[in-house]
């Protein structure tokens, strides 16, 4: 991986042990953009500071807590976030001042354990009493039960769940009253809902289908900029026409947030995406767009021609995949800031383009592929 460096002034990378990792590259004024800051924002903040919670986020360090404690923040919220303490607590953003980013950090609230050691959960949030939980790396209901168990009088669970849950189907996009999967990878996320249903809890699911954006610790948008990157063709499954979605983290974010005192979503679920639906072909293009790299080779195979180990050749599932973001629009106001190529934009220059990355180019699977498509010509 590159190596992490310190940016000047409001470029600053965090310390090594951050997940915003990479090497030091220097950026023009003309491309810093605005900190971020969702559209109504100014009307949010007035209005909830007449009715501060105490809110705690379990996790909170990386990725899609990062957007969303902010948001939190500027709302006049206290804020905790329980973590093990392995990252720094808080990171200057990309594009952030340094004025912003401390007085972020100054309102921060931080409380380290190990949300698996239930008995330390227990004492020390009954000792807190928080109002909200914003669980945003929970997985299973065996994780979620001591922290409701310390707090009998919470107001809301905000839950992050996965549209991976529903069942397999010919008929989409998915929504909210879709099957779901008992077998899912994610059925830990279900019973997270059931216990909170049984519970009594004022609770709220939501459902992303693909995030990216800035500080992605999946390897979504960057596989295919580590390519682009390197001139290389990119292989992709299939005739390259199957559908998926994507929702960038800030409108995420923005998500989570609406949802916090709504009573539209007490009990309810709510799928967060992006507007647009897009192929694989279409995302690989989108990508190169965003990137500033010419039109992309694509080089089509089929997966079941060859082995490729425990190593994953592409970073979508090999269908199509996309869910319905009405309910959300049409209960919560809530409408995408991004379109696909501008999150896209958004995240290489913030991330990627100034050479920092979560994982290290990897080509071993694209090598086999564009290895037996040469000898077949």
């Amino acid at each position: 991986m590159a190596a992490t460096a310190s940016l000047k002034s409001s470029l600053r990378l965090p310390s090594p042990i951050s997940d915003f990792s990479g090497a030091a590259v220097s950026v023009s004024p003309q491309k810093r953009r605005r900190s971020w800051q969702p559209r109504g924002a100014r009307v949010q903040i007035s209005a909830a500071a007449a009715d501060s919670k105490n809110i705690l986020v379990m996790g909170g360090t990386r990725f899609i807590g990062v957007f969303l404690s902010r948001l939190l923040v500027k709302e006049g919220h206290q804020v905790t976030l329980f973590t093990r303490g392995k990252a720094p607590i808080t990171q200057q953003l990309p594009g952030e001042s340094d004025a912003e980013y401390a007085e972020f950090s100054s309102k921060i609230q931080h409380l380290k354990g190990d949300r698996m050691d239930f008995e330390f959960v227990k004492t020390s949030l009954s000792a807190k009493g928080y109002d909200v939980v914003y669980d945003i790396n929970g997985r299973e209901a065996v994780e979620v039960e001591p922290i409701v168990d310390a707090l009998p009088n919470l107001e809301q669970y905000i839950y992050c769940s996965s549209a991976g849950v529903y069942l397999k189907s010919d008929l989409l996009p998915h929504c909210e009253a879709d099957a779901v999967d008992p077998k899912s990878r994610h059925k830990g996320k279900l019973e997270t809902e059931s216990l909170l249903t049984a519970r009594g809890v004022n609770w709220t699911s939501i459902r992303p289908v693909y995030i990216y954006g800035p500080l992605n610790y999946n390897p979504v948008e960057e596989w295919f900029f580590h390519r682009l990157k390197a001139g290389r063709p990119i292989p992709i499954p299939g005739a390259g026409n199957q559908i998926t979605q994507l929702g960038h983290v800030k409108d995420l974010a923005t998500a989570f947030n609406l949802v916090l005192g709504n009573p539209k979503a007490s009990q309810q679920i709510f799928n967060i995406s992006g507007a647009k639906y897009v192929t694989f072909d279409g995302l690989a293009r989108a990508c190169a767009k965003a990137g500033g790299f010419p039109e992309p080779e694509l080089v089509h195979y089929n997966p079941k021609d060859f082995d490729f180990g425990k190593k994953k050749a592409f970073p979508f599932r090999d269908q199509h995949f996309f869910a319905s973001i009405e309910k959300a629009s049409r209960e919560l106001g809530w409408t995408p800031e991004f379109g696909l190529v501008e999150g896209l934009t958004d995240s290489y220059s913030l991330d990627f383009g100034r050479g920092t990355f979560r994982k290290a180019a990897d080509f071993t699977t694209d090598d086999m592929i564009l290895g037996k498509k040469l000898a077949t010509v």
